[in-house]
């Protein structure tokens, strides 16, 4: 970001050594490095899960999940605004990064968040003492870096509510612990993207680097995929190979393979493309809503169908019934992603893709045939409506593109030829980004 107008000599990100984004600024593989933590996060989640096995569980453990991705998103703007790795904003990622490090590790601290363990740490408060490290050293480094005042003062509005309000509902929950944690750590989750949009409504605000904000979810999307190629491995891992396992491993890789098609292959490229074309307030709305906020779901779906495709995979050589609950983690995991992608793509692209809302209202019907079947035909089951949602949405895009529009392009070509140097379509000539609204958790 630039110094605001009106202001005068060295701004702070350049006292402190912060390099300001542009418009082609790309991840940084201390990015890359930082988000380990919030994947390997996303793994233990899993484990809880799977070790509570019980719809308290998930719900405790996606409860843990939005914590964590609040403050993740808030590192992704973060790191939008400045190079990750320089200056004060390097320091403040690696400190962050150690925070977290030393939530997960000491005493698998995920696991304890909710069940405190004989001995060591009081592992409720462990969690709660590291995101509040995590949260606030963003909203300090995020203060230094603006050079706007006005947009300092409402950051610090906006993080001083709203960290102070989870923070006191988190730490009360710890203390009292169940069954009253669970509800204190939801009102945590629900009130920070409300004082967000709250406390930031009509202020203005930039997206310097539309490529960093669309390849740093997309990133996180590719490791929380990860993660369910893992739990494929992990679930057979202690039994001997035969055809069943072989054939089990194929369907279930297959399944990871058409979620990641879903995203990447249909949804990724073409929603960068749609941001590029917007300007102003509406682009900073459209990435905060598109990213910050619908791209929660798209991950939960992905940690929740893990779950399932390791719990399939675990038993994949039985001929008794799936089960209940692994049968809604699959289904209903896989639900949650192709939904929270068909309501992406109609935030990015105005589209609506009718075969995803269909398909993940589908999944949540055959949760009960998928529970009664085996954990291979229940595997089965879903490759195979997957396969049906996005052959159905290709048929449907194969609709002939429009006939491009000769005099504007006329008219660019002659701007172009009277003012010496390309204007970008979608951006005002010499912006180094667009400036929209702020509206979420992860910008303050």
């Amino acid at each position: 970001m630039t110094a605001m107008p009106g202001s005068n000599g060295r701004t702070a990100r350049s006292i402190l050594g912060a390099v300001s984004s542009e418009a082609g600024h790309r991840v940084t593989t201390l990015e890359l490095f930082f988000d380990l933590a919030y994947v390997f996060a996303f793994t233990q989640l899993s484990r809880l899960m799977a070790h509570e096995h019980s719809a308290l569980g998930v719900l405790q453990a996606l409860v843990i999940l939005a914590l964590l991705w609040w403050s993740w998103a808030a590192y992704s703007w973060l790191s939008n605004l400045a190079h990750a790795d320089a200056g004060i904003v390097r320091v403040a990622m690696i400190v962050a990064m150690t925070a977290m490090l030393a939530m997960l590790v000491v005493g698998v601290v995920v696991l304890e968040a909710y069940h405190d363990r004989p001995g060591g740490l009081f592992g409720p408060m462990v969690f709660v003492g590291a995101y509040l490290v995590v949260r606030i050293t963003h909203a300090i480094v995020f203060v230094v870096l603006e050079d706007d005042r006005r947009l300092r003062r409402r950051a610090l509005l906006t993080v001083t509510l709203s960290v102070t309000a989870s923070g006191t509902l988190l730490i009360t929950g710890a203390l009292l612990g169940e069954p009253w944690q669970i509800w204190f750590a939801l009102a945590a989750v629900a009130i920070e993207p409300i004082v967000a949009y709250r406390t930031t409504a009509n202020v203005e605000w930039t997206l310097p680097s539309i490529p960093h904000l669309t390849e740093r979810h997309g990133l996180i999307v590719i490791l929380a995929l990860g993660e369910s190629i893992i739990a494929i491995g992990v679930g057979v891992a202690a039994e001997p190979v035969d055809v069943t396992i072989l054939i089990g491993v194929v369907m279930a890789t297959l399944i990871t393979v058409a979620m990641w098609w879903a995203y990447f292959s249909r949804l990724a490229h073409p929603a960068e493309e749609a941001l590029a074309r917007r300007d102003g307030g509406e682009l900073a709305r459209a990435a905060n809503d598109a990213y910050t906020h619908l791209h929660l779901p798209i991950v939960a779906g992905i940690v929740l169908a893990a779950l399932g495709l390791e719990g399939a995979m675990a038993h994949i050589a039985d001929t008794e019934p799936f089960g209940i609950f692994g049968a809604a983690a699959l289904g209903g995991g896989i639900a949650c992603f192709v939904t929270g992608t068909g309501f992406f793509a109609l935030r990015v692209l105005g589209e609506r893709r009718i075969p995803r809302f269909l398909g993940a209202t589908a999944f949540l019907v055959l949760v009960p045939l998928l529970a009664a079947v085996p954990p291979l035909a229940a595997l089965a089951v879903v490759l195979g409506l997957l396969i049906v949602i996005l052959a159905v949405e290709s048929a449907r895009a194969t609709t002939p593109p429009a006939a491009p529009d000769v005099s504007s392009e006329h008219h660019e070509i002659g701007c172009r030829r009277r003012g010496g140097g390309a204007v970008s379509r979608g951006r005002r000539p010499g912006s180094a980004g667009a400036t929209g609204q702020l509206g979420a958790t992860g910008n303050a």
